[in-house]
């Protein structure tokens, strides 16, 4: 399956960049894509799809889901 290419929003000296829900399987080319970019922490927004201690052992830090997402939205 093709996957969108990541969106980069600047705003003021704030940098976000948003991106697709990896997997296990594809979490390696995601979190080299994530140095590409500098990310240093990862704020998810939906169910985790993905072992976050993968991303940790890489340097990134991930934060979320909030407790009252519900992947429903």
């Amino acid at each position: 399956m093709n996957r969108p290419a990541p969106v980069e929003i600047t705003y003021e000296s704030m940098r976000f960049l948003i991106t697709h829900s990896p997997t296990n399987a594809t979490l390696n080319k995601f979190t080299e894509e994530l140095k590409t970019y500098g990310v240093t922490t990862l704020v998810r927004v939906c169910d985790a799809t993905y072992d976050k201690a993968l991303v940790e052992k890489e340097g990134i830090q991930v934060l979320g889901p909030c407790p009252d997402c519900t992947g429903s939205h």
